[in-house]
C-alpha cells in the first residue's frame, strides 16, 4: 500500500490520524471478505461487527489463519438474514458504515432499498469506481457501473452529485466531469448525447452544483487532450476529467473491467446516496483495491461527522 506509485496510499495517509468508524460486515463467510474486513480493521480503518453465521466465521477464519481478535460477531443464520441485521445496525446507530461480504451484490442492496427498513435517502443510489490507472495522471472516478442499469436524466443528475460530493470530501474542489457517450455531437439517434447536453445546462443553471462538466465526449477526446484538439473541441474538461459520468451500467462496467484486466488498473469503488456509505467488494479485487474503497468509505463518514456536528457557539 505505500508504493509510490499507488495512489491509494495518499488516502490511507488522509486516515491516519482517524479514528476507526464501526462497520456492519454482511455475511463475511469467505477468505476474501473476511480478510478484507480483519485487515482494515489491522490498518485501524474501521472497527467490525462481522454478522453472518459465528460457527461459519469462525471455521473461515481457522482455515485460512485468520485472527479475529476482539471483533464483535453477531449470529444469523444465513445470508438474507445477515444484510437486514447489518442495516439494522445501521439505522440503530450501531455502524456508520456497510460492507459487503460474501452475499450477493443483490441480496444487500435489496435491504438497503426496502421502503420501511432500508437506507435509502432522497438522492438516488449511485456506484463509483476509483480507478488507480497507471497510465492516467491522476485517480479517475467512474459512475455508475454497479447499481443503477438504464439511468434516466434525473438518475444521472444524482449520480453527477453523488460523484462530485465524494470527490470533494477526498480534497478535489471543483471536479472535471466528461460525460461520455459514442460521438461528441447531439443527436437524437444517440439519447445519452441529449441526456450528456441537459446535464451540462443543469449545471449552468445551478441544479448540479460543484464540479465543472463537459459533453457528451466520446472516450477518446474525453482522456486525451489531443484527441480533443484534433476534433476542434474547445473544453477545460476533455483530457483531464476526474470523473468519468457513463451511459449506463453495461458500459460502465465494460470500462472499468477493461481498464482492470488491459490497463493494470485497480478498481476500489462505493455506493453513495444511502444513510452511510456503503463498501461493495468483490472476491476478484486486489487488497489494495479492498483497502482503498475501506479509506474512501471511512473519509466519507468522518465528512458526515463534521457536517453533522453542533456548530461551536
Amino acid at each position: 500500500m505505500n508504493h509510490p506509485l499507488d495512489k491509494y496510499s495518499v488516502l490511507l495517509a488522509r486516515c491516519n490520524e482517524l479514528p476507526a468508524i464501526p462497520t456492519a460486515v454482511a455475511h463475511p463467510c469467505d477468505a476474501s471478505s473476511l480478510g478484507g474486513a480483519l485487515q482494515a480493521a489491522q490498518l485501524g480503518l474501521i472497527v467490525p461487527l462481522l454478522i453472518g453465521p459465528v460457527a461459519r466465521i469462525r471455521q473461515v477464519a481457522d482455515a485460512n489463519g485468520l485472527e479475529l481478535g476482539d471483533a464483535v460477531l453477531i449470529d444469523v443464520p444465513h445470508s438474507h438474514a445477515a444484510a437486514a441485521r447489518a442495516v439494522a445496525a445501521v439505522r440503530a446507530g450501531e455502524a456508520e458504515l456497510l460492507m459487503k461480504g460474501s452475499l450477493h451484490t443483490d441480496e444487500l442492496m435489496h435491504e438497503v432499498t426496502a421502503a420501511d427498513t432500508g437506507l435509502r435517502t432522497a438522492r438516488r443510489l449511485s456506484h463509483v469506481f476509483a480507478m488507480d490507472v497507471p497510465s492516467y495522471h491522476k485517480p479517475l472516478f467512474i459512475t455508475d457501473a454497479a447499481v443503477n442499469i438504464f439511468p434516466t436524466l434525473n438518475d444521472k443528475a444524482d449520480i453527477c452529485r453523488n460523484a462530485i460530493d465524494l470527490l470533494r470530501v477526498l480534497g478535489i474542489d471543483n471536479p472535471k466531469v466528461a460525460i461520455l457517450s459514442a460521438v461528441e455531437t447531439v443527436t437524437d439517434k444517440i439519447p445519452s448525447t441529449i441526456d450528456a447536453a441537459a446535464l451540462c445546462m443543469m449545471s449552468r443553471r445551478g441544479q448540479i452544483e460543484g464540479g465543472i462538466l463537459d459533453g457528451p465526449l466520446a472516450f477518446d477526446n474525453a482522456i486525451s487532450r489531443e484527441a480533443a484538439i484534433t476534433k476542434g473541441i474547445v473544453s477545460e474538461v476533455a483530457g483531464d476529467p476526474d470523473i468519468l459520468l457513463v451511459p449506463d451500467l453495461e458500459s460502465g462496467n465494460m470500462l472499468a473491467k477493461q481498464l482492470t484486466f488491459l490497463a493494470g488498473a485497480e478498481a476500489a469503488g462505493i455506493v453513495l446516496g444511502a444513510r452511510v456509505p456503503i463498501i461493495l467488494t468483490s472476491r476478484a479485487d486486489s487488497v489494495r483495491a479492498r483497502i482503498g474503497s475501506c479509506a474512501i468509505a471511512v473519509l466519507v463518514a468522518h465528512a458526515r461527522r463534521l457536517a453533522q456536528a453542533p456548530a461551536a457557539v
